[in-house]
């Protein structure tokens, strides 16, 4: 049995993401928690708030005990880039890439 929650369409690059992701995988939630709160990047307010609702989606869906969980799996896939242009000079364009995020975590209960 797993509980997982999904985070589509994120505006934050994925390897911004992947940085904070791959210090929580295979943590217990509360330190998963504890490692997003302290942590000074601007992809952890976003995944703070994905991780309680994968928390909550544990408890409430499957019964899990929300002392046993830990991160089993997290992972970042790229959304779809917005284009935008920036003016250069002499009249010439610069494609600006913003790219998006969609991520999930998906936790387990230790046996």
């Amino acid at each position: 049995m797993e509980a997982r929650a999904t985070l589509r369409y994120a505006r934050i690059a994925p390897r911004k993401v992947s940085i904070v992701l791959d210090q929580i995988r295979n943590k217990p939630v509360d330190m998963a928690m504890a490692i997003l709160k302290h942590t000074p990047k601007a992809a952890c307010e976003p995944l703070e708030k994905l991780l309680k609702s994968a928390m909550a989606n544990a408890e409430n869906n499957h019964n899990m005990d929300k002392n046993s969980l830990y991160v089993s799996e997290c992972f970042v896939c790229p959304g779809p880039t917005l284009k935008r242009i920036r003016p250069r000079a002499q009249g010439r364009a610069f494609r600006v890439l913003k790219r998006t995020s969609h991520v999930t975590i998906v936790l387990n209960e230790k046996e």
